[in-house]
């Protein structure tokens, strides 16, 4: 039966699914269950009104008035367009007024933060302007209390403008948990106001992308202060120890201090300049180079390096200034103290298979025995002159989850192994 009522139970819960997976599953933390509440409720009722079906009886005799032109399921689209994920700005309010006004059952389309109107759809646009504060009493309401109002008459509306054609409203506030944010507001040119909960709904959704938008704001942050702790983290004694062994180049090989002074040049503006996170693989591998060719100056044959790494891995995509830090702990705490020195290995991998990119430094130095371990994975190492692994670690799980692994070996006397393990990227 075309419009019977299982289509439509079957679209709700679907819907109700889509709805657990990303606010309890692919959000993190997960989110109050008065919001899941709030955004099923809200797609239910859209669903519902927007489809004739025997679970909600026959349609009204007074049609909900859309603008014509519309092309596609409503609700796809907002599901395609992802309004306001991006968080509450100009463009992102433009083009969700402009994504909601068919379904929204009213006139003009507004919607606001708290101190200025984001975007406005409709009649009345020549005087509620983008870039003003809200002129309504009933914004103001809102904002204050965060709670939705309905509005059944103009005097009660409260624009100051004499002649806004705008007779009826449903506001409903865009809030992050507790927070109000702003406002989406629906208006009509007659004294019956749009549907409350298709209104309230939408709104549910248009918060729950706010509040996916600060999550990711948030993890960007968290990422961005961990980036900028192992800048910090490069170890002064290298930059001094490097100045010292280009001191004494100066007076025998000049031109060697030069190629050295450039090295440096490249390895400090490697390490200040980038603001990404993910580099090509190519990237670090040079940086790990310059990195290891300026120490190769001050140790001479004690330090031997080898690389081993595949041509296909060199496009792969990496942490920036991930490699280098575990390629020092392999020089400073394998062969600094051992009197002939040694060799450090790098190797690299990708499996297609896995789709998996495999990174292995390791040095058959002195190894670390277990107190030195403790103190460079738990962070106290770079207090004492190393680089700490936990904020390596802590990057990595910010920015993969789950999907990651830093092993490490190391005994005294036995030198020591670092496997990372990332997806490709």
């Amino acid at each position: 039966m075309r419009n019977g009522s299982f289509p439509l139970a079957a679209a709700v819960a679907l819907a109700w699914g889509v709805v657990y997976v990303f606010t309890q599953v692919l959000a993190d933390p997960p989110l109050g269950v008065a919001t899941t509440v709030l955004v099923g409720v809200g797609i239910t009722v859209v669903l519902t009104i927007g489809y004739p079906s025997a679970l909600r009886g026959p349609r009204s005799a007074r049609p909900v008035r859309r603008p014509a032109g519309r092309h596609g399921g409503p609700l796809a689209a907002v599901g395609r367009s992802m309004p306001l994920r991006s968080g509450l700005t100009t463009e992102a309010a433009r083009r969700a007024v402009q994504l909601l006004h068919p379904v929204l059952g009213g006139d003009s389309v507004a919607i606001t933060d708290r101190e200025r109107v984001l975007a406005f759809l409709g009649p009345g646009s020549d005087h509620h302007t983008i870039g003003d504060a809200p002129q309504t009493d009933s914004s103001a309401k809102v904002l204050a209390r965060g709670r939705t109002t309905v509005v059944r008459s103009k005097a009660k509306l409260g624009c100051p403008h004499p002649d806004c054609p705008l007779q009826s409203a449903v506001i409903a506030p865009l809030a992050i948990g507790k927070r109000v944010m702003g406002t989406l507001k629906v208006y009509r040119l007659d004294d019956i106001p749009p549907p409350r909960g298709v209104v309230e709904g939408l709104a549910g959704i248009l918060s729950l992308h706010l509040e996916l938008a600060e999550l990711d704001h948030e993890r960007k942050l968290a990422v961005d202060a961990k980036l900028n702790a192992l800048r910090a983290q490069i170890n002064p004694h290298f930059l001094f120890n490097t100045l010292n062994t280009i001191s004494s180049k100066a007076r025998t090989d000049p031109e060697e201090a030069r190629r050295l002074l450039l090295r440096l040049s490249d390895f400090f503006r490697y390490a200040v300049r980038q603001d990404r996170h993910l580099v090509e693989f190519g990237q670090e591998y040079f940086f790990v180079r310059t990195y290891l060719s300026l120490e190769q100056a001050r140790y001479g044959e004690r330090l031997r390096v080898r690389y081993d790494v595949e041509p296909q891995v060199l496009t792969a995509h990496v942490p920036v200034l991930t490699i280098q830090p575990l390629v020092e702990n392999a020089v400073k705490h394998g062969l600094a103290d051992k009197l002939d020195g040694g060799t450090v290995t790098l190797k690299a991998r990708v499996d297609p298979l896995t789709r998996t990119t495999s990174i292995r430094v390791s040095d058959d130095g002195v190894g670390m025995d277990p107190d030195v371990l403790e103190r460079l994975t738990s962070g106290a190492g770079a207090a004492n002159g190393g680089v700490g692994l936990r904020n390596i670690s802590e990057r990595l799980e910010t920015l993969y989850g789950e999907r990651y692994r830093l092993d490490i070996q190391s005994h005294y006397g036995d030198g020591t192994i670092i496997d990372l393990r990332i997806p490709l990227g």
